[in-house]
């Protein structure tokens, strides 16, 4: 059974929202798309590069469906991992609207609670999910996530649209592995591992 390993960009406030460049995701008047580029260096791509090799297929949302599939299949680079396996790995989109998909290998995801355990069945090794903010809290809320690599930027926006939004079910996590970027960049690495626990702050005796 495949294990489905999410990889998302965040600010220091949890913003997630167009880190790729100007105009990547501008919904609810967001001017600050690019913010992710200055941080991005060799130590990054090469871990991503590692992570990217493991992956036997994708599963994104309908958003991230749109900016991949406008920019991937333009990448013609037979050098560049990442595209090479974005192009010919198989790869599911979850969206209930959509009718036709043109990249090649694209499947529709019509409900993720019920076709992704399926989908983590049908592969054994891992299925990697790329940022897609609405599916990764339905897969978290799902208990269906495995693992979370969280790429944590040293920049503040104050706006956008944020990973953990209000209403997302209370989940542990455990730090698994870590990387620091010589940007400031944080690779955390976390495995969920159920409910939260809490305790009181006993008071000095």
């Amino acid at each position: 059974m495949a294990e489905l390993i999410v990889t998302t960009f965040v600010t220091l406030d949890g913003v997630m929202q167009a880190p790729g460049g100007p105009g990547e995701d501008d919904s609810g008047g967001f001017t600050h798309g690019g913010w992710q580029m200055p941080y991005f260096d060799d130590d990054a791509g090469a871990f991503e590069v590692e992570s990217v090799a493991k992956a036997e297929a994708f599963l994104i949302g309908r958003r991230t469906y749109d900016i991949f599939a406008a920019y991937w299949p333009k990448v013609a680079d037979a050098s560049s991992p990442i595209a090479r396996a974005l192009n010919s790995l198989p790869k599911h989109v979850a969206s209930r609207t959509l009718n036709e998909l043109t990249w090649n290998g694209a499947e529709l995801v019509r409900d993720v609670a019920t076709e992704v355990p399926l989908l983590k069945r049908r592969y054994s090794k891992q299925i990697k999910v790329y940022g897609s903010g609405k599916l990764v809290r339905t897969l978290l809320d799902e208990d269906l996530v495995d693992e979370l690599h969280l790429w944590i930027h040293p920049v503040v926006l104050g706006t956008g649209e944020r990973l953990f939004s209000t209403g997302i079910t209370p989940t542990a996590m455990k730090l698994t592995a870590h990387r620091v970027t010589k940007p400031g960049a944080i690779i955390a690495t976390y495995r969920p591992e159920g409910r939260p626990t809490y305790g009181t702050i006993e008071p000095p005796k």
